[in-house]
């Protein structure tokens, strides 16, 4: 923890969702196997040519060509999905379908033991906003009601660590970005990130990660538990 955190004065919280609240890859990997076994059922002859490694890599080849789409995974995801079937002959309206198959398995999420506990204290005290670059729904996964607003790099043109995201997050709470904490597990999008918009951070490192030359997170945390339990101490943070 950085020394000179109880000087924070915290009215609102900021939150990363991937890999903050739940580990992402099981969850993409589970959508990536939902959607090719929806497609050997539905679609047998665009399930023989683009199998799970060659659909990876088709999205993949999709993001390193449309830059501009770089803040919107669920664009990609599509974009890819039409290419498959229509190298196939398959028709386009297909593509729909075949994206909520992936999108409901991809928001079929197992939180980490920490979550859920610290979700309930923290949004007892403070209002909470997501801030992700991520697509997934927290509506889906049912933990919308813990926050008051969501912001994600979709729907704000750009991604972390783009200040600008950050500070819609603030403008939506109605703050000033110093009163807001930003938690999350990555050093650059997360902490760098935040930290340019004029926000506080907290980085979430939960696997115990050597803290990266000039990361200067203002505190540090293993889980989410240690979080609320240091926001709930006296001296650490004040909503006044």
């Amino acid at each position: 923890m950085a020394a000179g955190a109880a000087t924070l004065r915290i009215r609102a919280i900021s939150l990363d969702l991937d890999d903050t609240l739940w580990p992402v890859e099981p969850a993409i990997t589970a959508a990536e196997h939902a959607l090719d076994a929806w497609l050997r059922r539905e679609h047998p002859a665009v399930a023989a040519v683009w199998p799970i490694p060659a659909m990876r890599a088709l999205r993949e080849r999709i993001a390193a060509e449309r830059p501009d789409l770089a803040h919107d995974f669920s664009a990609q995801r599509r974009l890819a999905l039409a290419h498959a079937f229509g190298h196939c002959g398959a028709d386009g309206r297909h593509v729909d379908a075949a994206y909520e198959v992936y999108f409901a398995a991809r928001n079929r999420v197992d939180c980490y033991a920490d979550a859920l506990p610290a979700l309930t204290r923290l949004s007892a005290r403070f209002p909470l906003v997501s801030v992700s670059n991520g697509n997934a729904d927290l509506a889906r996964i049912g933990l919308d009601h813990h926050f008051a607003h969501s912001v994600s790099a979709r729907e704000c043109g750009v991604a972390k660590p783009h200040p600008a995201i950050f500070r819609e997050a603030c403008a939506l709470l109605g703050l000033r970005p110093e009163h807001v904490l930003h938690v999350g597990d990555d050093p650059q999008a997360d902490v760098a990130g935040a930290r340019s918009a004029g926000l506080r951070t907290a980085w979430l490192n939960r696997h115990a990660r050597p803290e990266p030359a000039g990361l200067r997170a203002d505190v540090e945390f293993r889980d989410l538990g240690e979080l609320a339990r240091w926001l709930d101490a006296p001296t650490a943070a004040t909503t006044t």
